[in-house]
């Protein structure tokens, strides 16, 4: 397989003179900031937040580089993992020209904004395993497919990817292959940022919402070629990470023993969580999980959804999403959050026993 970036990026991307901020002009420390017109004299916070962010964000990008082994240069952190979809489509993406391949159920957001951009969107569900189907993936593809989304571990079905099959697509597809890990900290699975290195068409995506637990804040992150990066870099808001965000994830990420306690926590409950599900009587199926959710398939699934809604417990009804029929999707939540469901649960049994 031949990869050229130059074959996938948009001409006018390509082409693009990205815009020049005061803190992209200026790299270093000084003690008299006067090129930006920022308000000097301070703001009505107690810490001052009138200077503008670091465009690139690169001490928190370089903490991250110690903990991924992985290069500053070939990071993306965006305004969530949001920002990083709609920037691979505005990149690389023509709209009303290009397609791209999607494998629901999946994440919705690939499709969103898909739309946004007028991409077109071809669809390989994936087989009755939740696994992929190469044939009908291959089927799809033509010479204006620019990216495959691979979501894995899968949301909503929780289950990861088989490795083979993406390696099997990266090694016959020109175009780029996504692969979103969002939930990968509660897998036992490898994350695929150490295969970077020998695949020039591949790009990761994290975040820290899941595992880290700082979705308030909204910071995705990206990781890529160096190529790719900078294709992205041009077409970033300039300030896309605001400067408490930086700050409160560089706090974080010095606390990293403390996030793979809480993993591991939330592992054990999600276990002990399928377990009890198992023994409920109008449960199908607890299907196996690689995230901080379950995927459970119960009777009547939306009568469950509204009589736990009654009990002020709010769970994901997916019955309407295709292979995913009857199925609620259920994160796993403190003990006492998880004591509440099962008690709801056990009340809406006893209204149908009645």
């Amino acid at each position: 397989m031949s990869f050229n970036i130059n074959n996938l990026v948009r001409n006018n991307i390509r082409n693009l003179k990205p815009y020049s901020s005061a803190r992209d002009e200026f790299k270093g420390e000084a003690s008299v900031y006067l090129d930006a017109n920022e308000n000097s004299l301070g703001s009505p916070l107690v810490k001052w937040y009138n200077r503008y962010p670091d465009p690139l964000q690169w001490k928190v990008k370089k903490k991250l580089s110690t903990i991924k082994n992985i290069a500053p240069e070939q990071m993306f952190l965006g305004n969530g993992s949001d920002e990083c979809i709609d920037l691979l489509y505005r990149c690389f993406c023509t709209p009303a020209k290009d397609n791209v391949v999607i494998l629901p159920p999946t994440y919705g957001m690939y499709e969103v904004s898909a739309n946004i951009n007028d991409v077109e969107i071809r669809k390989a569900p994936l087989l009755n395993n939740f696994q992929l189907s190469i044939t009908r993936i291959e089927e799809l593809v033509d010479e204006n497919t620019k990216i495959i989304w691979i979501c894995s571990p899968n949301n909503p079905t929780a289950n990861s990817i088989n490795r083979t099959d993406i390696y099997t697509i990266l090694n016959n597809f020109n175009g780029l292959v996504v692969v979103d890990e969002a939930y990968i900290n509660f897998s036992r699975q490898q994350s695929f940022i150490k295969d970077l290195q020998d695949y020039p068409n591949l790009v990761v995506m994290q975040t820290f919402s899941k595992a880290w637990g700082l979705a308030g804040l909204r910071v995705g992150m990206m990781f890529a070629s160096e190529e790719i990066i900078n294709i992205i870099n041009k077409v970033k808001p300039p300030y896309n990470i605001g400067i408490h965000t930086q700050e409160l994830v560089l706090q974080a990420l010095e606390n990293i023993a403390d996030v793979n306690e809480m993993i591991k926590l939330l592992v054990d409950m999600r276990n002990a969580l399928s377990e009890v599900f198992l023994r409920v009587p109008i449960v199908e199926e607890v299907y196996p999980s690689d995230a901080n959710f379950i995927l459970v398939k119960i009777k009547e699934a939306r009568k469950v959804y509204n009589f736990l809604l009654t009990k002020g417990i709010v769970v994901r009804d997916r019955s309407n999403v295709q292979l995913c029929e009857d199925c609620l999707r259920i994160t796993v939540g403190t003990e006492l959050e998880n004591t509440k469901l099962i008690d709801g649960i056990d009340a809406y049994l006893e209204t149908i026993a009645e």
